[in-house]
Parts: structure tokens; C-alpha cells; sequence
């Protein structure tokens, strides 16, 4: 045990690991912790009756709907696309590639409100695309998840780039050798290894459009009870100095998203346990 504890010490790459701990513990609080606590701690001067109606009047449940609907829709389509996407860029050679491949960082680096105005430009009723549907986009709903699928994108991609890069083209071989389909090979080689990354990306992609504000306002309209979403609604009680309603709203996204996203962790780790036993 004492010569375990010396070679430990003597291989660490990082100086001083309870001063880099205390570090990093100290970072975590300042940058997440306290500012979550002041969440629930301005959420408890609140009595049970004055929080649930805050939570829960007809307009903040349906901006609940919207805002964790389009959120899962958005990150489930990333999910199958994203997937596709990241397949093509590591697996073919075709020309505009490294064009294509920066591109998918576009929503990373555009600013949200230049990202909303351009959506909503494109597609509104008299946009390069919105001209030619038989249904409106901009100012709906189906503008929301079009927010926010754009957001998500690059989430899914990046995840699974690295994967894919990493799965040895052997497998498909010996696969195929043993009479297998390329479907075959892909649904029982190749995709088990990507699933634990698939719903990483999934989760990362859900997580941001919770809180996407700036590219939605301009596309939703921010209409009550039909495009207005959640986030918007904790900004306009801040606007009007309801603080306390504005942390009750926060709060609920907090734990329903800290939820939503335990449980995807644990199909998460189901799966790779899954994979291990193969």
C-alpha cells in the first residue's frame, strides 16, 4: 500500500494535487455552485402556495411544453443527422471537405441574436426558403426547433468525431469475413461502440437548447401560450423586478433538466457496461 501511495505521488503530472483539488473545488463553487444556490435560496422566501402558482399558471406550462418539447425534438433529430454527418466527414474523401467540416462550428461562433435574425430571415414568408413551404416557420413553433436544431448540431458531430476516427476498420473486415451485411456490421459492430458517444452528444445538444435565448426570440414571435418560451418568460419577471418569480421559474428548469439529463447518464452507462460485456 505505501509503495503504491509513493509511485502515485511520483508519477503525478499535475505538482501539488491537494493545492490543484482546492483549486479546482474553489473554481466549481464560484463559477456553479453559489450561483445555483442563490437560485434556490431567493426561490425560498417564497411560501408552497405563492411557488406553485407561480410555476404553474397556464401560460408558464406551456411555455414548459414548448421549451422541453422543441428541446428534445431538436436534439433527437441532431442526434440521427449528426450522426450522418459525422459519418460522411470521417469515413469519405470528397472535395469543399475541411469546408464542410469548419462549417459545422458555424453555431458555435456566430453570435445567438446574428444566428436568430439570419433563421428568421430565411425562414419567414418572404424568405430565401420560408417563400417556398406551404407552411409558416417564423413565428411558430416549428421556428423554435428550427432554432434550435441549428444550435444543437455541432454538439453531436464533435462527439462522435473522435469515436469514429477511433474504430478500427478490422472490425468491419473480421465482420464481414464471419458473412455479416454491411447493415449487420453496422448494427452490431459498429454502432454499440458509438452509442455511449451518441448519447453524450444528445445530452450536450438537449442541455443547450434548454437555455437557448438569443437565436429563438427573434424566430418564435414570443407569442403567450403558443411560441413563448421559458427562458423568455424568467426575462420578462426580471424585467418586471419579480426576482423571486424569475428563481422559481429557473429552479424548475434546473431540476427537470438536472433530471432529464441523470437519466440520459445512466442509459449512458448502461450502454457502455452493455459494450464491456460483449
Amino acid at each position: 500500500m505505501l509503495l503504491s501511495r509513493t509511485l502515485l505521488k511520483k508519477h503525478t503530472v499535475l505538482p501539488g494535487f491537494d493545492l490543484a483539488l482546492g483549486f479546482a473545488l474553489l473554481y466549481v463553487s464560484l463559477i456553479v455552485l453559489i450561483p445555483l444556490s442563490a437560485a434556490f435560496l431567493k426561490t425560498f422566501t417564497l411560501t408552497w402556495g405563492q411557488f406553485v402558482t407561480a410555476v404553474s399558471t397556464p401560460r408558464v406550462l406551456a411555455s414548459y411544453r414548448l421549451t422541453f418539447g422543441a428541446s428534445l425534438a431538436a436534439a433527437s433529430i441532431n442526434a440521427f443527422f449528426g450522426l450522418i454527418v459525422a459519418w460522411v466527414l470521417v469515413r469519405y474523401r470528397f472535395p469543399f471537405k475541411r469546408v464542410i467540416d469548419a462549417l459545422v462550428d458555424l453555431p458555435f461562433a456566430l453570435p445567438t441574436a446574428v444566428a436568430g435574425i439570419a433563421l428568421t430571415a430565411i425562414w419567414a414568408e418572404n424568405g430565401w426558403i420560408g417563400q417556398w413551404l406551404p407552411f409558416k416557420v417564423s413565428f411558430t413553433p416549428i421556428g423554435v426547433w428550427v432554432a434550435l436544431v441549428f444550435i444543437g448540431l455541432p454538439f453531436v458531430v464533435r462527439t462522435l468525431q473522435p469515436v469514429l476516427e477511433d474504430v478500427s476498420r478490422e472490425l468491419e473486415e473480421a465482420a464481414a469475413t464471419l458473412g455479416a451485411t454491411r447493415w449487420q456490421t453496422f448494427t452490431r459492430v459498429i454502432f454499440p461502440i458509438l452509442m455511449p458517444a451518441l448519447l453524450t452528444g444528445f445530452a450536450l445538444a438537449f442541455a443547450r437548447a434548454l437555455g437557448e435565448y438569443g437565436s429563438v426570440i427573434f424566430i418564435a414571435g414570443n407569442l403567450p401560450m403558443v411560441s413563448e418560451i421559458t427562458p423568455l418568460l424568467i426575462i420578462t419577471k426580471l424585467e418586471q423586478y419579480d426576482y423571486a418569480g424569475a428563481t422559481a421559474l429557473a429552479v424548475v428548469m434546473l431540476v427537470s433538466a438536472f433530471g432529464l439529463l441523470l437519466a440520459i447518464n445512466l442509459l449512458q452507462a448502461w450502454a457502455r457496461k452493455r459494450q464491456g460485456g460483449l
